[in-house]
C-alpha cells in the first residue's frame, strides 16, 4: 500500500526489520503475539505486542517534534528576520526542503537528523514567506495557522468517525490529481522566470485563483487522508519503531503544503 506523500511512497516504507531477534515463549503463535497478548491483524491491531514497533504514540510523539521544530524555527524567522531578506530567504527554504525531501524518499532508512534538518529549513521558508503574507495582510497568518489546524482536525475525525476506507481507485485519483496540480505549477513557476505568471498574476481573474486554490486545499486533504492510512497500516503489519520518523515526516510535509494553500486562498479574499 503507498502514499502519494513522497515522503511515504516506498512500497518497503513499513517493512519490519528482520535482523532484530525477539523472545519466543511457549504457546506463542507465529503473527498472535505473545499469550495474553492482542494479535498483530485482530482486534487491539496496532498496540506494541514486540518491543521495536512502530506505535501511534510513537508517531505523534515524533511528530511533535518535528512540528515543534519547524515552528520555532518559523517564528524566529517570522519576527527577526530582516524584511529585505524575507523572500530570499523564502526560496533558498523552499529549494532546500524540497532537496530534503527527496533525499529522504529514496533512502530505505531515514535518519531523525535530517528530518529535523527539513523542520528547521521548512521553518525558514514558512517563517519568511508567512511575514511576507502578513505584511501584505494584516492578520492573515493567525486566520491560516487556524484553518488549517481546523481543516487537519476535521479530516482525521472524518476518517476515524466514519470509517474512511482508501480504495486503490481513490489512491489513483489522487495521484493523478497531485502530479497534475504539481505539473502546473512546476510550468506556471517557469514562465513566471520570464516574466509570464498564469496562475497568480495581478490580471489573473479572481474566480480562477480561487478555483485552483481550493483544488489545491481538497488535494491537501486528501493526501492527508492517505497519510493517515498509510500509517495506519504500518502500525497494524508492525512496521520498525524507527519508521515512525518517516510517518511524523511525511506528515509534517502534508501539513506544510495544506498551511501554505490555506494561505494563498485567504490572500483573495483579502483583495
Amino acid at each position: 500500500m503507498q502514499s502519494n506523500n513522497p515522503v511515504l511512497s516506498r512500497p518497503d516504507a513499513w517493512q519490519t526489520d528482520t535482523t532484530k531477534q525477539y523472545p519466543q515463549y511457549p504457546g506463542q503463535v507465529p503473527g498472535q503475539g505473545y499469550p495474553g497478548q492482542p494479535s498483530d491483524f485482530g482486534p487491539g491491531a496496532g498496540t506494541p505486542v514486540q518491543a521495536g514497533r512502530m506505535t501511534i504514540d510513537d508517531v505523534i510523539t515524533k511528530s511533535a517534534i518535528t512540528m515543534g521544530t519547524l515552528m520555532a524555527v518559523a517564528a524566529l524567522t517570522f519576527l527577526f528576520l530582516p524584511p529585505a531578506l524575507l523572500m530570499p530567504a523564502a526560496i533558498v527554504g523552499a529549494l532546500v526542503s524540497f532537496g530534503v525531501v527527496m533525499l529522504v524518499s529514496f533512502r530505505r532508512q531515514i535518519n531523525p537528523a535530517f528530518v529535523l534538518a527539513y523542520a528547521a529549513i521548512e521553518g525558514v521558508f514558512i517563517g519568511a514567506i508567512s511575514k511576507v503574507f502578513e505584511n501584505l495582510y494584516n492578520g492573515i497568518v493567525p486566520a491560516a495557522v487556524l484553518g488549517t489546524i481546523v481543516a487537519a482536525a476535521t479530516t482525521l475525525a472524518a476518517y476515524k468517525f466514519f470509517r474512511i476506507k482508501v480504495t486503490n481507485k481513490f489512491r489513483r485519483m489522487v495521484m493523478i490529481g497531485t502530479i497534475a496540480y504539481a505539473g502546473v505549477l512546476f510550468v506556471n513557476f517557469i514562465l513566471s522566470l520570464f516574466g509570464i505568471n498564469l496562475l497568480f498574476g495581478t490580471g489573473t481573474s479572481i474566480g480562477l485563483l480561487l478555483l485552483f486554490s481550493a483544488i489545491g486545499v481538497g488535494l491537501a486533504v486528501f493526501n492527508l487522508i492517505l497519510d493517515f492510512d498509510f500509517i495506519e497500516q504500518g502500525v497494524a503489519m508492525g512496521a520498525d519503531a524507527s519508521q515512525s520518523w518517516r510517518a511524523a515526516f511525511g506528515l509534517t510535509v502534508t501539513m506544510v503544503w495544506l498551511y501554505i494553500e490555506i494561505l494563498r486562498l485567504l490572500s483573495y479574499f483579502r483583495r
